[in-house]
């Protein structure tokens, strides 16, 4: 068990470290970039798009670096401004859809999977996602609270006093994160090593015919929902090799898992910002699970008509 662990501390200080390679630079760039011409330029400019979403101009940093890079990215960029409870709400659902749309869509691809279609369905689902949120959420308009991050009312003055305050959100940032990626990613090297990750893919199994695909797919879903797309796509890949999982399974999957994927991670990421996640956590199963099954009945539906079509077209060469 000890060597279990270890191998799970190891996996996590990696990751942790991967990834504050990211929001590290990222955070001092943005906090630098507020006291520059050059970022307030681009909030004006983009103000009206964001204000359609119920957002602030500053919101479009978060979501453009969140989706061009990952979710990390985007996080970094919030806890450099000052937004309210709602409008982080917005931003973590709208990136819950459609963050690091490039690493992947590019996985999707490798499995089959259209990049131009997983994307494009996650960017609508992540727009329609922010406009329904403002419209009918009323509440949230409190400062958010970042955790061990506290909005400061001191003026600096002078680039050293700048960089320094940088720098010390940069660290909290990262910090925050580590105390949530190394634990999780020790429960996943133990769920790995025990075999409770097949286990637990034999349980969902069923849960994959509700869906509308076949019990091999069961394999794939467990991986993208526990370790994420990203993360995953090893293992997602060698599932559909093993599997055998069938073209119209994988679409199905992918577009379950690009709605909702490392469940996990992707929730527990966002308490550090302030907000309720258990909402963004049943927002995003409610949509994957309808988006799926409505996708699979139409599909079934044509794969009859389909059926009856060759067999009416047999059927009349042979009374022919």
């Amino acid at each position: 068990m000890k060597g279990i662990m270890y191998r799970g501390l190891q996996q996590g200080l990696s990751v942790t470290w991967t990834l504050s390679k990211v929001i590290f630079p990222i955070t001092l760039l943005v906090t630098i970039l507020q006291y520059t011409p050059v970022l307030p330029w681009i909030i004006d400019l983009l103000t009206p798009v964001m204000g359609l979403l119920g957002l602030s101009g500053e919101a479009a940093v978060p979501l453009v670096l969140g989706n061009s890079l990952n979710l990390y990215a985007g996080i970094a960029a919030i806890v450099s401004f000052d937004f309210t409870v709602k409008e982080v709400f917005i931003m973590a659902m709208m990136l819950s859809f459609s963050h690091n749309l490039f690493i992947e869509s590019a996985v999707a691809s490798r499995v089959g999977v259209s990049w131009w279609l997983i994307s494009g369905i996650r960017i609508t689902l992540a727009l329609v996602a922010g406009i329904m949120i403002n419209l009918l959420w009323n509440g949230g308009a409190e400062q958010a609270s970042y955790g061990f991050i506290s909005a400061s009312d001191v003026v600096l003055t002078g680039w050293r006093e700048i960089t320094l305050q940088g720098i010390q959100t940069a660290v909290v940032a990262v910090a925050q994160l580590a105390l949530i990626v190394i634990p999780l990613m020790v429960v996943m090297q133990i769920l790995r090593e025990k075999g409770w990750l097949n286990t637990f893919s034999n349980k969902f199994a069923p849960f994959t015919k509700v869906l509308g695909m076949e019990r091999n797919t069961s394999m794939t879903l467990v991986a993208g929902l526990t370790i994420g797309l990203a993360y995953g796509a090893g293992l997602m890949i060698q599932a559909v090799k093993e599997d055998g999982v069938s073209r119209k399974d994988m679409y199905l999957a992918l577009l379950f898992l690009v709605s909702c994927h490392a469940v996990v991670e992707d929730t527990l990421i966002f308490i550090p910002l302030g907000i309720p996640v258990w909402p963004l956590l049943l927002i995003r199963f409610v949509t994957a699970v309808i988006l799926t099954m409505t996708v699979a009945f139409i599909w079934k539906r044509k794969d009859l008509k389909k059926r009856k079509d060759l067999t009416h077209e047999q059927h009349s060469y042979n009374t022919f």
